[in-house]
């Protein structure tokens, strides 16, 4: 397995470590519960180093990722952030990805137009090669600087009280989904962004990886008397799956498209042409058969990826891609694809579990 610059440090916090994506990482460090808590009411600290990140610069960097993606590019100032998806031209997701436009200078490496694009670990290989591919004669490189950046998330109500004493940036005027070029400690060019996977607010920071370990302890030692704690994966899915976020491999992936995921407002159809719009239109024109739904329990078992969704006579009418059972609702919550039929919020239908089928009820998202 992979491991990031902070494994060892992990390892000395006595986390459970296992391998996602390739990568040895910390799943849980106490207590799940615990964590979770911790980043909806004070702040948790992750260790993502193991997303994947892409430079791209250039004259036609901009024209270059237009074409890739289904989002609008040309909508993005310097120092703001973008949720977008790479299509794969049959109406799947190569990935779901965050799409930087950068200033001038530090990662953007001189004063050519240039992109940070930050992917899922499970397709760093995947997503270079796609987009090598479709690179063509258009005027720009792409970098991988993967394995020389790290990346923090510290995320809850109380990051910025407890990130502002390590850096001169006003933390409190970075809007949601912005970035600053700033520095954190005596580390210059250090990307801190408003941005994150828990729903809860907080910062990015992305910063050389040979300084990792200085500014996890830094974080740590800061947040100490404020209920701060070091958080795990595992904590990471349980936050977003109650803000209905996508998780890639689960609820998204090459066999499922941005319209059918409910992602249909990052799929800007008017923008110009891209990769796999006609056929995104045609689904769009023909309707949905399916769709992404959350759903809640009162069962106290939480469904798991792969279980069916049936109605009440036991037909299968979908299935579920994530499950779990809610830290901060107190039951069991999951997302799955069902036919267009049931995708109303109200609608009934049933998880089988095998030997028994429990009633669950489609809702709105996010559930929290």
């Amino acid at each position: 397995m992979k491991t990031t610059p902070l494994t060892e440090a992990h390892r000395q916090l006595n986390a459970k470590m296992a391998d996602f994506a390739g990568y040895e990482m910390p799943i849980v460090y106490s207590n799940l519960k615990e964590e979770h808590q911790a980043v909806r009411e004070r702040a948790g600290l992750f260790d993502v180093s193991h997303m994947g990140e892409f430079i791209v610069r250039g004259t036609d960097a901009e024209a270059f990722l237009q074409y890739v993606t289904t989002n609008d590019l040309s909508k993005l100032e310097a120092g703001q952030a973008q949720y977008n998806c790479l299509p794969n031209g049959h109406g799947g997701i190569v990935d779901d990805l965050l799409v930087y436009k950068l200033p001038p200078g530090g990662m953007a490496m001189g004063d050519a137009p240039a992109f940070l694009l930050v992917v899922n670990a499970s397709n760093i290989e995947k997503d270079w090669a796609w987009l090598q591919k479709h690179l063509g004669d258009h005027d720009a490189e792409m970098i991988d600087i993967s394995e020389q950046t790290a990346l923090l998330a510290l995320q809850g109500p109380l990051a910025a009280e407890i990130l502002q004493p390590l850096t001169p940036t006003a933390l409190d005027e970075i809007p949601y989904y912005r970035f600053v070029r700033g520095r954190i400690l005596d580390i210059d060019n250090v990307i801190i962004s408003a941005t994150g996977y828990t729903g809860s607010g907080g910062f990015e920071l992305y910063f050389t990886a040979d300084k990792a370990v200085e500014v996890w302890e830094a974080i740590m030692k800061a947040g100490k008397d404020k209920g701060l704690l070091p958080a795990g994966l595992g904590a990471r899915d349980t936050l977003r799956l109650e803000k209905g976020y996508c998780l890639y491999g689960n609820d998204i992936d090459d066999t499922t498209s941005p319209l059918e995921a409910g992602l249909g407002w990052i799929t800007k159809l008017k923008k110009g042409d891209f990769i796999g719009r006609d056929d995104i239109l045609d689904e769009k024109e023909a309707g949905l058969k399916r769709r992404l739904v959350g759903f809640t329990l009162s069962d106290r078992r939480a469904p798991r990826q792969g279980y069916l969704i049936v109605d009440a006579e036991g037909n299968a009418i979908g299935q579920v891609t994530s499950g779990t059972h809610a830290p901060s609702l107190g039951h069991p919550i999951g997302l799955g694809y069902v036919d267009v039929a049931y995708k109303a919020p109200g609608s009934k239908v049933y998880i089988d579990f095998g030997r028994k089928q429990a009633e669950a009820e489609v809702v709105k998202l996010p559930f929290l």
